[in-house]
């Protein structure tokens, strides 16, 4: 299985990387030399402000799944310093990527680990971090302490391993891994950048983000901002998978169509019937005419969550996917409320009818009103993405729906 980022011949950086090559311009498992002859050295980190102000006119977004405005969480983690005996804030590079679809923050750990190090460093400095941590799985520990042991600066960064399961890259699953070694998530009210690990104020990025903020310390808010749309500036990685000739990770430029980007993956986009964009929290979505964007208000785009799509060919089964992807969420469930206890089994249960052909023309209802009652009542948010996950199957393959209920399949899944 191939997941090498899309790689194209690596000439030396004079100026800000041009285009959506960006994150990979300086080739493939990069060292620090190479990495600093393709993009220079990081300027003396600005204070929290003018890193905040400078990330404001990026348009950042995070790109973890939730697409919060990264300058948001700088001030907010930086505001709760408070006075002189407040404790000093703690900086968490997230790399856990519970989710099974997703491997480009894989990626880019092995082939670019010091534009991630470069943004924590300069997120932690502006914020005077009394400790740094950068949390992954275990694949990726040996490119990351590689690229530590080649800088300096870095040497004070904590690598811990994060668990290999679906909420382990949550945020407050982070640090809730890192302060018991548990990694589930914390009530949903809490906000990390007052009340983090150990109580301290506390940032948790996304690695792809900080590699992100890496680049924008360099080269400014207007260079990040020459790719991509208004709505959606600058470009973010995407981990292709399913009907495609083989696995990669690109570079997007927000905004981007959908069948463009599947195109370049070396997919026919006409041979799909669907695409799982954002993941298994994310939504099926017909690829005609999308495009991918955080942002945009058009009813034609989708988010794209945490860099996911993948895609099925009209060959396989939207609603048997959808009923064994809803079944392993329900097993991946904290088991802290009601919604994930009770709500989740009973919605892959009816999923599962659903999928197997079932006589019982109430299930598609059955389905919307599960939920609706398990969403924005769980702990986490946990039983959103799986209410959004179903309730998009329904609506993309209605047709399909329609079939089952009569007791047949009109789609035949390769053996």
């Amino acid at each position: 299985m191939s997941t090498a980022p899309d790689t194209r011949p690596v000439e030396p950086v004079s100026a800000a990387p041009a285009g959506t090559h960006r994150l990979f311009a300086a080739g493939p498992a990069a060292d620090h030399g190479t990495h600093l002859r393709t993009y220079g050295p990081v300027p003396e980190s600005p204070d929290p402000s003018g890193l905040v102000r400078i990330l404001k006119e990026s348009g950042l977004t995070g790109r973890g799944g939730a697409a919060f405005p990264a300058w948001r969480k700088l001030e907010a983690t930086a505001s709760a310093r408070g006075g002189v005996f407040a404790p000093a804030p703690v900086v968490i590079a997230n790399g856990a990527e519970g989710e099974p679809l997703s491997f480009k923050d894989r990626v880019l750990l092995h082939n670019a680990p010091h534009l991630v190090l470069d943004g924590l460093l300069a997120v932690a400095r502006a914020l005077n971090a009394s400790r740094i941590h950068l949390h992954t799985t275990a694949g990726n520990i040996a490119p990351v302490e590689r690229a530590i042991a080649q800088r300096r600066d870095a040497r004070g960064i904590r690598i811990s391993e994060a668990e290999e399961s679906f909420l382990s890259g949550e945020a407050s699953a982070v640090v809730n891994a890192l302060h018991t070694g548990s990694a589930v998530p914390v009530d949903r009210v809490r906000r990390l950048s007052e009340d983090g690990l150990k109580g301290r104020p506390t940032l948790v990025q996304n690695v792809e983000t900080l590699a992100h903020i890496g680049l924008i310390a360099r080269f400014g808010a207007q260079w990040f901002r020459s790719a991509g749309t208004p709505h959606d500036p600058g470009t973010r990685l995407v981990s292709v998978s399913g009907d495609v000739p083989a696995e990669r990770v690109l570079e997007i430029a927000g905004g981007a169509r959908l069948d463009d980007v599947l195109r370049e993956a070396g997919a026919d986009p006409a041979s799909l019937s669907a695409v799982l964009v954002g993941g298994f929290h994310g939504r099926w979505v017909a690829p005609a005419g999308r495009r991918l964007s955080a942002a945009d208000p058009s009813m034609q785009a989708v988010p794209p969550g945490a860099g996911i799509l993948h895609a099925l060919g009209a060959h396989r089964c939207g609603l048997a996917e959808t009923a064994r992807i809803t079944s392993y969420l329900a097993g991946q469930s904290a088991r802290q409320c009601g919604p994930c206890m009770f709500g989740l089994p009973a919605l892959a249960s009816a999923m599962a009818r659903l999928a197997s052909g079932e006589d019982d023309p109430t299930l598609p209802a059955e389905l919307e009103r599960l939920g609706l009652s398990v969403a924005g009542r769980g702990s986490c948010h946990h039983p959103d993405g799986t209410a959004r996950l179903v309730g998009s199957a329904l609506e993309a393959f209605a047709a399909d729906v329609a079939h089952h209920l009569d007791g047949y399949c009109n789609r035949k899944a390769r053996p």
